[in-house]
């Protein structure tokens, strides 16, 4: 199916999509702060530069667009234009985020992400379930985990 807008109005859309300070990130971030955690952004200490640093708990959150990071869900969809660019792209951001991941483990810090799908879509859950996994997760010591939609595992965990 062809793009129903001009190749440079797509280019300019796809610029204007933030990295940082994302609507569902910011959610997160004043959830967590109403529940009384106190939180570093896109600390540079951690490698990868999580999101959300809680140094008390040596834990980093990552919260993850399904697009951009090729999540297996229903708000992943390959682009009808350009595939083989747009797989390319999506493949080199699970690259890094997979060297991300073992050197966030290295340096001593534990890491959760939190998937766009968790909040957003039809697979969407509760923000107070997906703030209780959390919180749950960051008073254990669990090495890493994800938050993910609730109709697609919506609590994955490794020690």
């Amino acid at each position: 199916m062809a793009d129903i807008v001009s190749p440079e109005k797509r280019s300019q859309m796809m610029a204007g999509i933030r990295s940082a300070n994302t609507r569902i990130e910011v959610v997160i971030r004043k959830a967590l702060f109403a529940r009384g955690y106190r939180y570093r952004l896109h600390s540079r200490s951690v490698p990868g530069k999580p999101d959300l640093v809680l140094p008390k708990f040596r834990a980093a959150i990552f919260v993850h667009g399904c697009f951009w990071h090729g999540h297996d869900c229903p708000l992943f969809k390959v682009p009808g234009t350009r595939t083989d660019f747009w797989l390319d792209k999506i493949r080199a951001n699970q690259r890094r985020d997979a060297k991300v991941s073992e050197q966030v483990a290295v340096s001593g810090y534990r890491q959760i992400t939190i998937w766009e799908c968790a909040l957003r879509g039809a697979t969407s859950g509760d923000l107070e379930a997906v703030m209780d996994t959390l919180v749950t997760w960051l008073l254990s010591d669990i090495q890493y985990s994800q938050i993910r939609g609730t109709k697609y595992l919506a609590h994955k965990q490794s020690s």
